[in-house]
């Protein structure tokens, strides 16, 4: 089992679990054969659901926890008295090394806490940022950051642009990748004094390609692929973003069954439109790497199903292999002696 990569998944995090998370997990390992799931939980719970489905049963164990966090507690708090949740213990997997990666779709604010102070930051990185990948008309942008940092610095901001050109070289493939600073306006001279400031350190920034402010109608088109804001910002889009997809989704369906002419309209349609529809699915990427941290940690959304666990763990599997952590840390480390220099 030691070539296997292991991801420990919260089996008790999230409105569905511990339901959609066994049910993602049993997903992620039939669809690939190098991986070994660890569910960290409480273990009849668990087994009640894994007795559902037929796996290799080697590649996925329970770690036995006694407690939960709930999303309405003081995330700093559940930390430090919770040492036996799901969450905690998980976390620690990764900072002992027994584990490759953690996922879960707990509370948002345990896992930003507890993966700064379990896991610990890498030397040099300033904040930890969440960051999606969403659709757009041309494929994929990253968000970054969408919930972890709402109070931001213009450093933290540049910081966050330079994580996001690493990961969408290494993990996406685009080379060289348009970095633009979500704004009010698309002049230089929009905007707040944060996106004042920060558009001035990106524009002297000579490592990242940054191309200036987007307003936020134009991030759908795609033609941006790295997304720089601050956790307040980012979520509002992101939710936004979740939320007129799925309206939009809905309405075309409802409109393609109200009348008779229309329902054989969609039967003739039915292929290429099911095709456009589910490239704009946000379970289809997964979750939110928290990036920066020295160990591999993905949130996903509090209401996942089993495809967005799935595709969670699959892409922490990707994230391994790619070995992100270590070209961020390589580059943050490169920053460093220049500045000694």
């Amino acid at each position: 089992m030691n070539d296997k990569i292991i991801v420990a998944v919260d089996a008790m995090g999230g409105d569905n679990a511990p339901k959609e998370l066994v049910k993602g997990s049993v997903e992620a390992v039939l669809e690939c054969g190098n991986l070994l799931v660890r569910l960290f939980g409480d273990k009849d719970a668990i087994e009640n659901e894994l007795a559902k489905y037929e796996y290799i049963k080697e590649q996925i164990e329970i770690v036995h926890t006694t407690e939960i966090i709930g999303t309405g507690e003081h995330p700093v708090e559940a930390i430090r008295k919770k040492k036996d949740s799901s969450l905690v213990v998980g976390l620690k997997s990764i900072k002992e090394g027994t584990t490759d990666a953690f996922v879960s779709a707990g509370s948002s604010g345990a896992i930003l806490v507890g993966g700064q102070t379990l896991v610990g930051r890498i030397k040099g990185i300033e904040r930890p940022p969440l960051a999606p990948l969403i659709p757009t008309a041309k494929g994929v942008s990253l968000l970054i950051d969408c919930g972890a940092n709402v109070d931001a610095k213009p450093s933290y901001l540049v910081q966050f642009a330079k994580i996001g050109t690493i990961y969408m070289e290494s993990i996406v493939g685009i080379e060289n990748p348009k970095v633009a600073l979500v704004n009010i306006g698309a002049e230089e001279e929009k905007g707040n004094a944060l996106t004042k400031e920060t558009y001035q350190l990106l524009k002297g920034c000579p490592d990242i390609n940054f191309i200036g402010n987007i307003e936020a109608r134009e991030i759908p088109n795609g033609d941006v692929d790295i997304i720089v804001c601050d956790a307040f910002v980012g979520n509002v889009i992101l939710k936004l973003y979740e939320g007129l997809a799925s309206t939009l989704i809905g309405k075309i369906k409802g409109g393609l069954m109200s009348s008779f002419k229309s329902k054989i309209g969609a039967i003739l349609i039915q292929p290429a439109l099911k095709k456009t529809l589910k490239s704009f699915q946000a379970d289809k990427y997964g979750g939110a790497p928290l990036l920066g941290l020295k160990g591999l940690v993905v949130k996903t959304h509090g209401n996942s199903k089993s495809a967005d666990v799935k595709n969670s763990i699959l892409n922490a599997i990707k994230f391994k292999e790619q070995n992100i952590n270590e070209k961020i840390k390589e580059h943050i480390t490169k920053e460093q002696i220049v500045k000694e220099v």
